[in-house]
């Protein structure tokens, strides 16, 4: 490897590693990093908990993951004011994985899982994220933000949750299902919970923006069911430190069976926190977003959440954006966050434990409404009959299939409407000779390419050109042609030797420079019949064509 190879690689490799650069504004933010990080965390704390016990794990698993992977992630990512850890959409794709290989699979998922990204980050792929349209981003939030709110059904109807081997993996079956087991008296005092705690979250920002309302909700609801012994299945006992570090179970079979959940978990982690990192970079002037070292940082946070048993970790976008408006401007709001949910674990840990189950399933419920923003679904399904398209397929996959898949199938209908769209706007347009008419002109024949020539409009423009029928000469006007792919030039390579050999002489004006290679290397230029059939200007080719025409009249 030479040295200046070296040199690059090794500049690469710091690039996606922390430095002083990143706390270079601390000095001036610190204090509104302070606030913001203690805001975070508090608003973290429910929601944490309670993605963990809706996974199929535990809130245990829930809180490593906010403290561990939140502070590695904050150190590590590309963003400045980035709020990692357990989300909604991750407890999607896990649950199923708990239900197929037990909750102790999760471990090794998020070890694989955070290898992956650090590897997708390591080879530069972070910008992938700007090829999802944003109908199909939108549809794929709806169809999660169902799923949560389906997940909780279960738990609310009675309080011996059939096993989830019991149930069907998909979130709305499963919830139909779970009425089967009702358990009315368990039910009331549930929803009633839910009440309270919705209640509280809709309540508290009309009286105050910075009261955490699920915070509120929660406490209110634990005091009231002690108070008057409600039935309501609690968390359980929680520890009341961090476990030590162990290295998941790496079994070879294991491994093997968990290497399509992981690359689903990495697929997942990536989108999501690229999407959270692009959206809290608009929310206010925070710096910019590095996608690579973002991928790094995400990649690392879940290794490290692997390490402690905890469960996948993503950029967390209500998380971020609670931040930024708090005041969140540097890394070091993050890391504030993460420290405030550790000292949790370390002195009230207990008092946790007594949290209802059903009060975290309101502030799940709650959060998943608030995922959907009906002016924006609005604004999707009254913009093009292509992106509402994409918007309700990409939702509905989500709900009936697979999140991933989803994303996909979104993005290739996207892709196809987007490419027929172009391929409307190649056109061939048939020019009239300016000036004093000459005779023969009749036999000349001047066809204007313009927008793109790509794979998807080749054959229509192809066979435009060869239906001119009548003429000795054509002459194709190329200076407006946007867009050129080896298979548009390969295309009208072959229609210029088709007319050549019908005896049409064929004359190219105007060959843009940024087209001149790919058409030599093609072979579009070398099909014409003489090189001097190529030129720059339209009166030098109409003249040589009507030269043409005149010689074969004459031998005629």
């Amino acid at each position: 490897m030479s040295v200046t190879a070296t040199t690059r690689l090794l500049s690469r490799a710091r690039s996606l590693l922390p430095g002083r650069a990143d706390y270079a504004q601390v000095g001036r933010t610190w204090r509104g990093d302070l606030l913001a990080g203690l805001t975070v965390g508090i608003v973290a704390l429910p929601l944490a908990l309670g993605f963990g016990v809706s996974s199929g794990l535990s809130a245990e698993a829930g809180l490593i993951t906010a403290i561990v992977a939140g502070l590695v992630a904050a150190v590590f990512g590309g963003s400045h004011v980035q709020v990692s850890g357990p989300t909604g959409a991750m407890v999607v794709v896990l649950v199923p994985i708990v239900a197929a290989h037990g909750a102790g699979a999760v471990v090794t998922v998020t070890l694989m899982a955070g290898v992956i990204i650090v590897v997708a980050g390591a080879l530069r792929i972070g910008r992938a994220v700007s090829f999802i349209p944003w109908p199909v981003i939108e549809g794929f939030t709806l169809g999660i933000a169902v799923i949560i709110f389906a997940q909780q059904i279960p738990a609310l109807v009675s309080p011996h949750v059939a096993a989830a081997s019991e149930h069907s993996s998909n979130a709305i079956v499963a919830a139909i299902q779970s009425f089967a087991r009702l358990d009315a008296g368990y039910a009331f005092w549930a929803l009633g919970a839910v009440a309270v705690v919705a209640a509280s979250m809709l309540g508290a920002p009309l009286l105050h923006r910075a009261i955490p309302g699920s915070l509120v909700g929660i406490v209110v609801v634990t005091i009231l069911g002690l108070v008057v012994g409600a039935p309501l299945a609690r968390i359980g006992a929680l520890p009341s430190t961090l476990p030590a570090p162990l290295l998941p179970d790496l079994d070879p079979a294991l491994v093997g069976a968990l290497v399509a959940p992981a690359a689903t978990v990495a697929a997942l982690a990536a989108i999501e926190s690229l999407l959270s990192a692009r959206v809290a970079s608009t929310l206010a002037d925070t710096g910019d977003v590095d996608p690579d070292r973002e991928l790094v940082g995400q990649g690392l946070a879940s290794i490290a959440s692997s390490l402690f048993g905890g469960m996948p970790a993503t950029g967390a976008i209500a998380r971020t954006a609670v931040n930024v408006r708090s005041g969140g401007r540097s890394r070091l709001a993050a890391i504030v966050h993460a420290v405030v949910l550790l000292l949790v674990v370390l002195v009230i840990a207990a008092p946790i434990g007594q949290i209802p189950l059903a009060a975290l399933s309101g502030v799940l419920m709650v959060t998943a409404v608030r995922m959907v923003h009906p002016g924006t679904v609005r604004a999707v399904m009254r913009s093009t009959r292509a992106d509402a398209l994409a918007f309700v397929v990409t939702a509905v996959v989500t709900v009936s299939f697979d999140l991933i898949v989803a994303v996909i199938i979104g993005v290739v209908l996207a892709g196809v409407v987007a490419l027929r769209s172009m391929s409307r706007a190649s056109t061939v347009r048939r020019d009239e000779i300016l000036g004093t008419p000459q005779p023969g002109d009749e036999r000349i024949a001047i066809l204007r390419l313009g927008g793109p020539l790509f794979f998807a409009a080749a054959d229509r423009v192809a066979a435009e050109i060869d239906g001119v029928r009548d003429v000795s000469v054509v002459i194709l006007r190329m200076s407006r042609l946007e867009l050129v792919d080896a298979t548009g030039a390969r295309a009208l390579g072959d229609i210029v030797q088709t007319l050549e050999r019908r005896g049409v002489t064929v004359l190219i004006k105007g060959v843009q420079p940024r087209h001149e290679g790919l058409f030599r290397t093609v072979g579009v230029l070398g099909s014409l019949r003489h090189h001097n059939h190529l030129f720059i200007d339209l009166p030098s080719a109409i003249a040589h064509a009507r030269r043409h025409v005149r010689r074969e009249s004459a031998s005629a």
